[in-house]
């Protein structure tokens, strides 16, 4: 049989921790081969010895059934292998031309030969269906059109073998679509993909085979069309896993969440919230639904506190928060789970367990008159890692250390264990495993039966559907309808999200 790639009994450890304990991996060529296994299984690390970005302790590594020794991405770019990272390398006020081309340009004498660059990358996005528009800037343009420039940054390069890292944790449905087409037509040019991924609909769509790695170490190489997503489910987290959310019909009370007339703007000066009405009440999940982009994000961070609204109100109980500061939000009796967990949820560099009492560090018994008490402060958070199987080394591991779907558990630990009157889940379940989203969807639950308001936000319609006791469709900055869940269904959901809004369907 001709791999293409073979990685022979790799051994990866790191401080505490193997992250791949004598691992076999090998592809063909043409073949789309996915890497499942739950957050910190140890993919990535895997991928990133095959990218030359980590040096394993033990193992083989073939390229074309050559051995090879991978000591830096620019040994792997030379054989022909390329990575697209999970969160993007790109430099913002750059163009999609120089993002690229960087450090691969086209010379005219001693400068760089622009013109030629940007016919150049026109011709490569016609070529694969890429297409982006060689001068925009990296900031302007959305996620979607980001991936596509990491994409063409390796093709560029003369990539055969493309590694794609949790390629559409940060696309949209309509995103998922087109890269998956991307995907079959690169295969369809003589490529070869791995996909590490564990969103079990993907792999059967688009994967020929499949090897599955939990806790670190290889469980088997299947092919595709001979499993199912429940298999690979179990085989992935070591036991069955629930693909449909249990729970009881809602008892909603009074309301504890109230807008009114709601207009926020986003960094730009542009409205995007424009007289939103909402009420959330004690005892109920609201989901919103929507396209990315329609005002959802500037919506959430208003009620969180972290943006200023231009006019109307946002009232917890009988107490408005409109323009609170985020730490009087949270003291009013909000918890925030952030969409971007980098930015609004974690200090990076701060250890995992003083991330733990990032909402009160400040109040008894983590302090007193201003002195912390780390003691108390590492206690609480060895409970919450407990709690919430927070898979890490230990509690004074940094953050950035931990693998997303571990950063996002410490996150939902910190904010539910508060016993907030009004949760704000938004992308709750954003790049995590079936198991991690099952435990998640659970604990949501449960606050909603203790009698918390939960306000849900996803760009996953199953997720809405699945959780949510009503959802409120969001469609240019304004609730546009209100349905229940049983009442309606993913491709009338998708019509009004889209804006075909059925005069029945409740709006505003």
């Amino acid at each position: 049989m001709d791999y293409v790639i073979e990685m022979l009994n790799i051994r990866k450890e790191f401080p505490g921790i193997v992250a791949n304990d004598n691992i076999n991996l090998q592809v063909k060529k043409g073949e789309i081969h996915a890497l499942l296994g739950e957050n910190g299984a140890g993919k990535s690390t895997l991928m990133n010895v095959l990218f030359g970005l980590y040096q394993p302790e033990k193992g083989e590594i073939r390229v074309r059934g050559e051995k090879a020794n991978i000591t830096d991405p620019n040994v792997a770019n030379a054989l022909g292998i390329g990575m697209v990272h999970q969160h993007f390398m790109l430099v913002d006020t750059f163009t999609v031309t120089e993002n690229i081309v960087l450090g691969s340009e086209p010379k005219k004498g001693l400068t760089v030969d622009i013109k030629r660059a940007e016919k150049e990358v026109k011709e490569l996005s016609e070529r694969y269906g890429l297409n982006v528009d060689p001068k925009a800037k990296i900031r302007d343009i959305s996620v979607g059109m980001q991936q596509r420039v990491e994409i063409l940054k390796t093709l560029y390069r003369g990539a055969e073998i493309l590694i794609f890292d949790e390629p559409t944790a940060v696309l949209t449905p309509q995103e998922i679509k087109e890269l998956i087409d991307i995907m079959k037509s690169l295969v369809k040019e003589g490529k070869s993909i791995i996909l590490i991924t564990h969103k079990l609909k993907e792999i059967m769509e688009v994967c020929d085979r499949c090897t599955v790695i939990r806790k670190g170490q290889g469980i088997g190489t299947l092919d595709v069309s001979e499993t199912n997503p429940t298999e690979l489910a179990s085989l992935m987290v070591g036991r069955e896993v629930s693909f449909s959310t249990e729970k009881t019909p809602a008892v909603p009370k009074e309301t504890y969440l109230s807008i009114k007339d709601l207009r926020v703007k986003d960094v730009r000066g542009v409205e995007m919230v424009k007289g939103l009405n909402l009420e959330v009440r004690a005892g109920e999940i609201v989901g919103i639904a929507g396209v990315d982009g329609n005002g959802q994000s500037e919506l959430i961070e208003a009620i969180a506190g972290l943006r200023k609204t231009d006019s109307g109100t946002i009232q917890l109980h009988e107490k408005v928060i409109t323009n609170l500061t985020p730490r009087k939000v949270t003291e009013a009796g909000v918890s925030h789970i952030p969409q971007d967990r980098h930015k609004f949820g974690l200090v990076l560099d701060f250890p995992i367990g003083e991330n733990m009492v990032l909402q009160s560090y400040y109040q008894e018994p983590f302090s007193k008159k201003g002195v912390m008490n780390f003691k108390n402060i590492y206690k609480k958070a060895k409970e919450l890692i407990e709690e919430y199987d927070v898979r890490t080394p230990d509690v004074f591991t940094k953050a950035r250390s931990l693998s997303g779907g571990n950063q996002q558990k410490a996150i939902i630990g910190r904010e539910v264990d508060r016993s907030p009157d009004l949760i704000i889940a938004a992308q709750p379940t954003r790049g995590l495993d079936v198991g991690a989203i099952e435990f998640i969807h659970k604990k949501l639950i449960e606050e909603r039966d203790k009698g918390r308001a939960v306000l849900l936000l996803s760009f996953e319609l199953e997720e809405i559907m699945n959780l949510s006791d009503r959802i409120a469709v969001m469609f240019d900055g304004k609730i546009v309808a209100q349905v229940k869940p049983e009442e309606t269904n993913e491709q009338d959901l998708g019509l009004l999200m889209a804006g075909n809004i059925d005069q029945k369907a409740g709006g505003q």
